[in-house]
């Protein structure tokens, strides 16, 4: 069994760590943002990086989940998984690592090798508790996450220049767009994150600290990690791969079934 498997059966088999009622995972992450910790990311020395990824089925009652491995220096992918589940907890926003992380872990459970860093397709201290899922399963695994998501959930932010590699920071306060982030983060604004253009011309990602990382290094791996497109390269293949499995899942089904719904 590898490290991160160890590492990921603790985790799961610790029901504490899994509570149904909204209102007490609320107050769990409060008490777990706690023990978010910040530490330099040396880019430099990362070699192996896990994208981590769900995506779910068109009526949300289904959900696939997926780890992909790839090295930092080839580009190449060195090892994946993917899982397909049922949600455990209800869609509610800013709840999501309850929801999401069951079977991301459960996904991390089946490699085989154990990454440097691992990149998450989601926030991690930017959010209104500071415990998003990039901290929460941080936190849980105790190993360096990276917080890269989409879309905004919580962080008043200014838009990037539109080179590459252009920056703002995210400062603590609902979801707007400002006219200059900066100077809220020079006046003393808590910064949560950064927007950062990672492809010219298109729409910035928004980089936060997980947990076992920093700021800066956080941003500098996930510009490292998109050479080519805006979302970075481990987490693309594993939305990819999240969907293959996923298809290929209902195919499956269908097939033991007699044939798609509408054949029936």
């Amino acid at each position: 069994m590898s490290e991160i498997s160890e590492r990921v059966a603790r985790v799961l088999d610790d029901p504490e760590n899994w509570p149904s009622d909204p209102k007490e995972a609320v107050a769990l992450q409060r008490r777990l943002a706690g023990r978010v910790r910040e530490e330099p990311l040396d880019v430099d020395s990362v070699r192996l990086v896990a994208g981590l990824d769900v995506s779910y089925a068109k009526d949300n009652t289904a959900l696939s989940a997926a780890a992909v491995v790839m090295d930092i220096r080839t580009m190449e992918v060195v090892e994946s998984a993917a899982i397909s589940s049922e949600p455990s907890f209800p869609y509610i926003s800013g709840l999501f690592g309850f929801r999401e992380s069951p079977p991301v872990l459960e996904a991390l459970g089946r490699l085989e090798v154990t990454p440097d860093v691992y990149l998450c397709d989601g926030f991690g201290l930017a959010h209104p508790r500071r415990f998003g899922v990039a901290c929460h399963l941080g936190v849980l695994l105790d190993l360096p996450v990276v917080g890269s998501a989409k879309s905004v959930l919580y962080g008043k932010h200014s838009v990037p220049g539109n080179e590459r590699g252009s920056w703002t920071p995210m400062v603590a306060g609902r979801s707007e767009v400002v006219s200059d982030s900066s100077a809220l983060a020079e006046r003393g604004g808590e910064v949560l994150g950064r927007v950062l253009r990672t492809r010219a011309g298109v729409r910035p990602v928004y980089v936060s600290v997980g947990h076992r990382v920093d700021l800066e290094g956080s941003a500098e791996l996930v510009l490292r990690m998109s050479p080519r497109y805006r979302v970075p390269e481990p987490v693309r293949y594993a939305d990819r791969l999240c969907g293959e499995h996923r298809k290929a899942v209902l195919a499956e089904k269908e097939a033991r079934e007699g044939g798609p719904a509408g054949d029936r």
